[in-house]
Formats: structure tokens, C-alpha cells, sequence
């Protein structure tokens, strides 16, 4: 099995976290990418947004997951990223079945 070592910052992870999520129906809409914006500067966004064109889910997920254990988030931070990744999805009007699953199977795995 291949290990999935990453030393992102929070910036870092949030930003592939977010990246992550927006591709959930499979298009960034341009409200989201904005959404985004907001949280981050552009070159870690270029920077995450690189990374995460060269992953599959399953690098992602475990990606995601090694970073929040190696970040020491707790109940709350994890609580605080997912009302976060709400917002972002809402951020185009729509909140797509494919989201609304996505952010379910991220609860799962990363609570």
C-alpha cells in the first residue's frame, strides 16, 4: 500500500479540502472558485489546485485524512471545516445531491 506523507500547512490542507470538495459534482463553478478566494491567496491555491489535478479520490481522501491527524484537528476544528465546506457548496445557489453525499461520506471518515 502506498503512503500518502504530506506536510501541508492548515492554509494547505483547507485549500485542497475545498478544491476537493467544489469538483464534487464534478464542475467549479465560478461562485465557488470566489468562495475560495476568500480563504486563500492564489498561489496556495495554484499550488493545492496542481496536486490535487494529479490525484485520484482514493490519494485524495487519504491525502485529506494523514493531514488532519498530522494538523492534530480535534471535534470542533473538524466540525468548524464542514460548516465551512456548507457554505462553499451553497456558494452557487445549488447544493447538488453529489455534494450532499460527498460532505456525508467526509463526515464518516474523517469523524
Amino acid at each position: 500500500m502506498k503512503n500518502f506523507e504530506v506536510n501541508w500547512s492548515k492554509e494547505e490542507l483547507q485549500t485542497y479540502l475545498f478544491i476537493y470538495c467544489i469538483n464534487a459534482d464534478y464542475k467549479e463553478t465560478k461562485e465557488e472558485l470566489e468562495a475560495i478566494s476568500l480563504k486563500t491567496n492564489q498561489e496556495t491555491y495554484k499550488k493545492m489546485h496542481d496536486e490535487f489535478e494529479k490525484d485520484n479520490d482514493y490519494a485524495s481522501i487519504q491525502k485529506i485524512n494523514e493531514s488532519l491527524k498530522n494538523l492534530n484537528y480535534g471535534k470542533e476544528e473538524i466540525n468548524k471545516l464542514f460548516e465551512e465546506i456548507k457554505e462553499l457548496f451553497l456558494s452557487d445557489g445549488s447544493y447538488a445531491i453529489l455534494e450532499k453525499n460527498l460532505l456525508l461520506g467526509l463526515q464518516r471518515l474523517l469523524k
